[in-house]
This record gives structure tokens, C-alpha cells and sequence, in this order.
């Protein structure tokens, strides 16, 4: 056998076989480093999202509606997509009169992708938690809140709940239990409204995705 045919060969089989050392996910302790207690947290995220031009408003458990409120009137939006479905989405449509017209996700893409694309004004969607490290939002798409509600209007408001902000993204992955589940295939993650610098490296916001992000902070 050649030198180049036996390298060949051991190449090979290590790629078959790959030696990784086990690592549990307990022992990677540089990945939750920092000691933040609430307000801490709650500056640090309010802090990187200032950062990337998003909003951040805080409210209490009763006056979080309020916001919504003055949200969209300050920016003059003339309707709203809300699920009909989650606990929050119920909250707005029960007092619709005092927002803009509601829209909501009830029928496939292929039956009003070009109301979604160029009718809808703002989306409102709840999330599953923050980072406050990143300044990032986890959200779960799912039947009740596609996907497209965060990625395609113009403005995305969403709601978080201060509970569920967490230190770290691998403090996020063990406090919701995806080191024994795996991580859910629906996970989005939202740093701020939609960016880009691909071509001259000059950052543009709200290329291919909102324009605006507000995140209420409860």
C-alpha cells in the first residue's frame, strides 16, 4: 500500500469513527460565567437592544395592554395582527375598539400572501424568553403564531416576560429543558430588527424583515 493510499485510508476511517471526547453539558461552566441578578439582567437586554435599534418599554402585569396602546398609535399604524388563540392575543381582541383594526393568521400563506406582505402594519406575538447577555428573543412559531407574523411586517411587537430572561443563551437551554429534549426545531431567535451588510459591509436595518422591533418588557 502507497503512503498516499494509507493516508487516505486512516483520513477515512477517523471520519467514520470520530473520536470526541464526552463533555456533559454540566462541566462547561464558562458558558453561565456571569452572576446577574433581575435588574441586572433586565439592563443588559434593554442595553444590547437599544444597541441594534429596537425599542424596549417595561410594564407591569396590568398595564402591559396600555402599551400596546400607545405603541400603536404613537406610530400612527392602522391595523394589527394578533392570534385569536394565546392568552395575550385573547387580552387584545377583547378590547379591539381601542386598537387598530385586527388582523389574525386564520388561513394558509397561499390564501392572503399579498395582504400579509404589503396589508399588515404591525404583528403582536408573545415569546418563550430572552437572553440578556445578546439582547435576544426566543420565540416558538407554531399554529398559533407562524412564523412569517415575526419576520414579515413592518413592525414586530413582543411581549417578554422578565421572568423568563435569562443570563446566558446555554442558561435559556437548560432552564427550559433542551439539554434532555434537543433543541426545538421551531426556535427563532430575534436580536434586534431585521439587518444586513452584505454587500459594501454597510449595516442597513429592515432589508428583508421588520423595520422596528418593540419589546415589552413584563
Amino acid at each position: 500500500m502507497s503512503n498516499t493510499t494509507a493516508s487516505r485510508t486512516n483520513i477515512l476511517a477517523r471520519l467514520r469513527e470520530p473520536q470526541r471526547p464526552e463533555c456533559g453539558f454540566d462541566e462547561r461552566d464558562y458558558l453561565s460565567r456571569f452572576d446577574w441578578d433581575r435588574a441586572e439582567r433586565v439592563r443588559r437586554f434593554t442595553e444590547r437592544m437599544v444597541a441594534v435599534r429596537a425599542e424596549v418599554h417595561q410594564a407591569t402585569a396590568d398595564a402591559w395592554l396600555d402599551v400596546v396602546k400607545q405603541v400603536c398609535a404613537a406610530k400612527g399604524l392602522k391595523n394589527l395582527l394578533v392570534s385569536l388563540e394565546t392568552e395575550r392575543g385573547k387580552q387584545i381582541h377583547s378590547q379591539a375598539e381601542h386598537f387598530p383594526t385586527l388582523k389574525t393568521y386564520d388561513r394558509p400563506i397561499e390564501g392572503w400572501k399579498e395582504e400579509l406582505f404589503y396589508g399588515v402594519d404591525v404583528a403582536f406575538t408573545s415569546t418563550f424568553g430572552g437572553i440578556a447577555e445578546t439582547g435576544t428573543l426566543i420565540l416558538m412559531p407554531d399554529a398559533e403564531e407562524p412564523r412569517l407574523m415575526s419576520l414579515v411586517p413592518p413592525v414586530h411587537i413582543a411581549v417578554l416576560e422578565v421572568d423568563k430572561l435569562y443570563t446566558t443563551f446555554a442558561e435559556a437551554v437548560q432552564e427550559q429543558g433542551w439539554v434532555k429534549t434537543g433543541m426545538p426545531s421551531n426556535a427563532l431567535l430575534v436580536s434586534g430588527p431585521s439587518k444586513s451588510a452584505d454587500i459594501e459591509q454597510t449595516l442597513a436595518y429592515g432589508v428583508h424583515g421588520p423595520k422596528e422591533l418593540v419589546v415589552i418588557l413584563v
